[in-house]
């Protein structure tokens, strides 16, 4: 059978995530020391297990809402108002979803039509591009650069609306640069969408991972912007809960009705498990984010001054767990470079275009892994850049 001849040209014309690629190739290397997946290294806190396994032996087992359960809803609702001043209604305004990737594809797929323009922000996680053209939209990049900081800025932002756009994805604290947007940032970006009917899709996953003076501020927050904005957020880097598969959605309800249908036919509600954990984690677990949060500060700033030391320049990241260092200066591309890097010194990091092209000339190293972890990797790429 010719399966080209039947096979989706949409899917087969897209590309396998470059994060996987090297992952994988490092699954089959002894010694290797991986800084590629953005996964935390701590356990998911002990409590927050103890409510899943409670769950299970109360039989807590049946499907839930579509929806979600009833009771977590409430608790993301308390949370979104204790944390970032933003009210929902937990009946039809949030949406319990497998993962934040399960939520991104839902407001994409609710919103665009084929033809419409989505505005993307790159470098950026992966899943934006593709998701969008299975939905049939358009990707229209937005290319941030080291010397804004890789922010977005509402220059940038005005110079590509246009009467094609739909919605503009908003990916801060930002994966892979740890870049992120403030206030006044903000507001600069919420000026250029007044008087438009642009949407906004903010996924703000690494929401509670900021450093130094710097607190998150959701665009939602921002006045007049929360009618027009889905904001995405989830468990998995905030508790450490990656294998539990949970995210969320809150954004306006006639927006999030439709992303429910979709959630209802493709999944029909996610792990009811998870969903026991997660209330106990939004109840009691602002001391696990805290504890956790110090711990990737101190490894965010010995990292960033591990690599400047190294002579790869390294911009400041100020979210997320992931710090984008400047390779430009060893004369090789950033898929060049990683790839020599793991057979030469069996270190896997992610090069930067696999985030967009806009990222090529750096390359992407996760920090939540252990100091004695970065310690060893740094010590072999600074013998690898000797080689060079």
């Amino acid at each position: 059978m010719d399966y080209n001849s039947i096979l989706n040209p949409t899917v087969v014309g897209i590309k396998p995530s470059g994060i996987r690629k090297f992952f994988d190739i490092a699954e089959e290397m002894e010694d290797v020391i991986s800084l590629g997946v953005g996964e935390p290294d701590f356990l998911t806190p002990f409590h927050i297990r103890r409510a899943g396994i409670e769950s299970l032996e109360e039989g807590k087992t049946r499907y839930t809402s579509n929806w979600g359960l009833k009771e977590l809803r409430s608790e993301i609702a308390k949370y979104m108002e204790r944390k970032y001043q933003l009210t929902y209604d937990p009946a039809d305004e949030i949406l319990v979803t497998v993962g934040g990737s399960e939520a991104i594809d839902g407001a994409i797929r609710a919103l665009v039509q084929p033809g419409d323009e989505v505005l993307i922000v790159q470098p950026s996680f992966v899943c934006y591009e593709p998701i969008t053209r299975l939905a049939g939209g358009v990707p229209v990049i937005l290319e941030t650069k080291a010397e804004d900081d890789f922010r977005l800025t509402p220059e940038a932002l005005a110079a590509k609306i246009t009467p094609k756009t739909k919605a503009l994805i908003l990916p801060f604290p930002c994966n892979p640069t740890g870049a992120v947007m403030r206030r006044q940032h903000l507001e600069a970006i919420a000026q250029v969408l007044r008087g438009t009917d642009v949407m906004v899709i903010s996924d703000e996953i690494y929401a509670e991972l900021t450093y130094g003076d710097v607190r998150h501020v959701s665009i939602a927050s921002i006045e007049g912007m929360q009618e027009r904005t889905v904001v995405i957020g989830g468990f998995s880097k905030t508790y450490s809960m990656t294998g539990w598969r949970l995210g969320y959605a809150c954004g306006p309800a006639p927006i999030l009705q439709q992303m429910t249908k979709i959630h209802q036919f493709a999944i029909m509600s996610a792990p009811t498990t998870s969903q026991y954990a997660a209330i106990e984690a939004l109840r009691n677990g602002d001391g696990d984010i805290r504890k956790m949060a110090e711990e990737y500060d101190m490894r965010r700033r010995y990292i960033v001054d591990g690599f400047n030391k190294l002579g790869l320049s390294c911009f400041e990241p100020e979210g997320a767990f992931y710090c984008f260092p400047c390779i430009k200066s060893t004369g090789l591309s950033s898929e060049a470079f990683c790839e020599k890097l793991l057979y030469d010194e069996r270190v896997a990091i992610v090069p930067g275009n696999a985030f967009g092209d806009s990222g090529e000339g750096f390359v992407r190293v996760s920090y939540c892994y252990s100091l004695k972890h970065l310690q060893q990797a740094l010590g072999r790429i600074a013998r690898f850049l000797e080689k060079l």
